[in-house]
This record gives C-alpha cells, structure tokens and sequence, in this order.
C-alpha cells in the first residue's frame, strides 16, 4: 500500500481502520428487525441479561461439582430458565451459558401471539398489542416488550370487547348474542 499523502493522513488522523465503534449494528439491526423490537434499549437490556446469566453460570461452573451450594444454584438457576422458556431442558449448566438475547426477544407477546396464530405478523401482533386488544391472564397488556413465561403463554387471549375476537367467534359461528350487550 502506497504512503498516505499529508491532506489523507490528515482527514484520517483519529478513524481506525481496524475496529469500529459500531461493528455490531447490522446483527443488532437484523434481530431488532427479525422480532420487531422498536426500542433498542429493550434489545440492550436482554443483551445485559444475557451477560449477567453467562456470568453466573461460568461462577457456579468454577465450584467444585460436588458442592451443595453449587447444586442448589445450578439448580434454581436452571429451572428458573426453563420456566421462562429460554432453554429447553434442565440438564446442564452449560445451556445457560449459551443464552441468547434473541432468545428473550422469542419470549415477547407480539412474537408468542404469531406463534400462536393470534395474528399473522409481527407487526399486525405489535399493532393489537399496543391497541389494548390483548390480555394475558385478566391483565390488559399494551406493552410490545412484555415477556411471556411457559406457564403464562396457555393464558394470552383477545379482551372481552375486542372486536377480533368477536370477528374469530364469528367466523368460527361461536358468537354469543349475550356478549354483544
């Protein structure tokens, strides 16, 4: 490679060429737009996570194996995982090391309604989501970012007044007349 000329070196003086501050923006940007996450914060903050539960586990790994502490955390740890629904079994430590944000971004209301063919994009889940046409339990939820554990995703349904679900029941000739009171 030629020498730089003094107006290049100049323009160049505080660029490296090596690292970018930004080299993971186009893997961000494909996950952010993969689960439609609208605020990169949420994606920052399961990427924290993620940390903080790699970070646990290489701790409880560094134990001796046989240690009661070790299998209690391990333990809790696991199922405390496996109940969210990050990971599918509780065999190993070594699955909680392997955690990924986009695991998290799997679990959020929009990407778990489209898993269950409440709508038929994200974007359209997203849009219900935020409506108030979704509850989760007897609680309305309007925030996209809410995260669905295993045990919770049996009770996701339409609210009561919501005029997809009357549209569904309609459709499916399930439609109360009561209802429509």
């Amino acid at each position: 490679m030629r020498q730089l000329k003094y107006h290049e070196k100049k323009l160049l003086r505080k660029v490296s060429l090596y690292s970018w501050k930004g080299e993971d923006n186009i893997r961000v940007a494909k996950i952010l737009r993969r689960y439609h996450v609208q605020n990169p914060q949420d994606y920052q903050s399961y990427n924290r996570i993620c940390g903080q539960v790699t970070k646990l586990a290489a701790k409880l790994q560094t134990l001796k194996p046989d240690d009661a502490f070790r299998i209690a955390m391990t333990e809790q740890l696991l199922t405390k995982l496996h109940d969210m629904g990050l990971i599918d079994t509780t065999k190993s430590l070594q699955k909680a090391q392997e955690i990924t944000a986009s695991a998290l971004c799997r679990r959020r209301l929009p990407v778990i309604m489209v898993r269950l063919k409440m709508a038929e994009t994200l974007q359209v889940a997203v849009t219900f989501v935020e409506q108030g046409q979704v509850r989760v339990g007897p609680h309305v939820v309007t925030d996209p970012a809410f995260l669905v554990t295993r045990s919770m995703e049996d009770y996701v349904t339409w609210v009561d007044t919501s005029k997809v679900r009357r549209a569904v029941q309609k459709y499916n000739d399930k439609l109360d007349d009561f209802d429509l009171l």
